[in-house]
């Protein structure tokens, strides 16, 4: 999981599509019987027999005080589990009937995925029932090995954590707990929707990304899991953070839904200064769309997680379309105390794609909705040359402007929301539904590549027809660039505004687009926001 860069870790053997069915969980004898008696007796020795005290607030003591040692980095894997290859680990998933909290009245449970492999040390998980914790041990029997997988590993096997934990909850169907939430590697974790598969993925921290020097990827080191109550449809869990650079104490909120969302609070402390920290950090993936094919000759219109970035402040939303650049990219668009940013997947129709396999189309957007006041900063979006679509290389998180010196301490909180078309703004603009690009000039004779055509179609719905007393006008701007020609008209059968713009740079300018609808001085559409690099 290590550069900015990194390559898609396909767990399908270990984290099947869907999850097992409620009837599987009730009626299975192995359930109720070892789930069932155990997690009670669990819950009984937590509360009376030994559990350690455990609060938000003592971890945050605590990771405060890690701040002031020394870095202490995780010990790696030895012996059998250090030795498993990628063919042995995609053999290994965790057994449904071991699933932590199962019983009659329970509406999420826990998974945990098998140590090895690429995850060469391990985190630990605990449980927490009225302020106590206990650790939560997972060993050979809690998982099954196809083949000869398991020959690793003698029948009484126990492991000193775990690579990673996912939880199940019924949110397809009432009757099938599908993956709900699934923290894996570093700091990185990722979540559903109704309807959803996964695709893009958050962190807890960003740490110096792409800026000229090695990136600290901050890492989950231990988490402490609330037993959800009966009949309960969230949990709250706790998490340790580490780095060469920071200590964290994070929270945790997690409610399954048609929308799902994660409320986050974390509490950070710095060993040393930190050139760019990266709040809320999201990594998806972009291959090509119509507006940026880069060259991929491919059935498929489209392939990508996330299609464009999203950034709304009080007054205005942003919308920019993401690319697979020649070269890094790299854009920052300034904002105090922004409503909400995010990547979205607006395209939502198998057409769209065509791709019947990877089902882009079902790929959740994730909104990050700031809690509190986080003053001033600005998202930025990095976008990185790739020509495999198992490579993500989109990255943004929002900066804050304030330096951070060794001693620092900066806490945040936000929302996130994972779904179809999570966090719509209450204010409707016209959104923008796509972006197309190509050679400028007329249709029909040479095209002039020394420009470069972009067409912008703007959902007319909220805009309404021409209206000659009061028109609907185009504000364009570039820089490091020429807007040659810009065209705006209504196309009255597809109750579409389309502008189209010609802009012209010098050889290996990196212009910087922007446009967007307005009549009488009032914005009536999303900015439009574009990084054209004259090849």
């Amino acid at each position: 999981m290590s550069g900015f860069l990194h390559m898609k870790t396909d767990t399908s053997a270990s984290s099947p599509p869907t999850g097992p069915t409620r009837r599987m969980l009730l009626c299975s004898a192995a359930s109720l019987a070892v789930l069932g008696v155990v997690g009670r007796a669990r819950a009984q020795s937590a509360a009376t027999l030994g559990g350690t005290p455990f609060s938000f607030e003592d971890l945050i003591e605590r990771m405060r005080q890690a701040a002031g040692q020394p870095y202490s980095a995780p010990a790696p894997l030895e012996g059998a589990v250090a030795e498993l290859d990628y063919d042995d680990y995609r053999k290994i998933q965790f057994d449904p009937d071991r699933a932590r909290w199962a019983g009659s009245e329970s509406r999420v449970v826990l998974h945990s995925y098998h140590p090895g492999w690429l995850f060469n040390y391990v985190v630990r998980l605990n449980e927490v029932v009225d302020g106590q914790a206990l650790p939560m041990p997972f060993g050979r029997e809690d998982y099954i090995y196809h083949d000869e997988a398991g020959d690793h590993f003698p029948a009484d096997a126990t492991f000193p954590g775990v690579a990673g934990f996912r939880m199940n909850a019924p949110l397809n169907d009432p009757e099938r707990f599908d993956e709900v939430v699934s923290f894996l590697g570093a700091s990185y974790f990722r979540a559903l929707g109704k309807g959803n598969v996964y695709g893009l993925s958050a962190r807890g921290l960003a740490v110096n990304t792409a800026i000229g020097r090695e990136e600290e990827f901050p890492l989950f080191s231990e988490f402490w899991i609330e037993r959800p109550d009966p009949g309960s449809d969230h949990v709250v869990f706790y998490a340790a953070l580490e780095s060469p650079s920071v200590s964290g104490a994070f929270r945790f909120a997690v409610t399954p839904g048609e929308t799902t969302t994660i409320d986050v609070e974390q509490h950070l402390f710095f060993r040393e200064a930190v050139e760019q920290l990266g709040v809320a950090p999201l990594t998806s993936m972009f291959l090509f769309a119509p507006h940026d094919r880069a060259g991929f000759n491919d059935y498929r219109h489209r392939v990508h997680d996330s299609e464009a970035l999203v950034v709304r402040m009080e007054g205005e939303e942003f919308l920019r379309p993401l690319c697979n650049p020649e070269t890094l990219g790299n854009s920052y668009i300034s904002v105090s105390d922004p409503t909400a940013f995010g990547l979205v997947q607006r395209h939502r129709d198998f057409e769209d794609y065509l791709d019947a396999e990877a089902r882009y189309q079902r790929r959740p957007s994730l909104m990050v909705e700031p809690l509190g006041d986080w003053g001033r900063g600005s998202v930025r979006l990095i976008e990185i040359p790739t020509e495999l679509e198992s490579n993500d290389n989109i990255v943004a998180f929002w900066v804050p402007e304030v330096e951070i010196a060794a001693g620092d301490e900066r806490s945040f909180a936000y929302r996130l929301h994972w779904g179809d078309a999570p966090l719509e703004p209450e204010t409707k603009t016209a959104r923008i539904l796509r972006t197309l690009a190509g050679y400028g000039g007329a249709a029909g004779v040479e095209p002039l590549t020394d420009r470069q055509k972009f067409v912008i179609d703007f959902d007319g719905s909220e805009i309404g027809e021409p209206d000659e007393e009061s028109p609907v006008t185009a504000v364009v701007s570039a820089v490091n660039g020429e807007i040659v020609e810009d065209v705006l008209e209504y196309l009255e059968e597809h109750r579409i505004w389309r502008l189209v713009l010609e802009v012209r740079a010098e050889a290996g300018a990196v212009a910087e687009l922007k446009a967007q609808l307005a009549k009488d001085d009032r914005r009536l559409s999303e900015t439009w926001l574009y990084q054209w690099t004259k090849i």
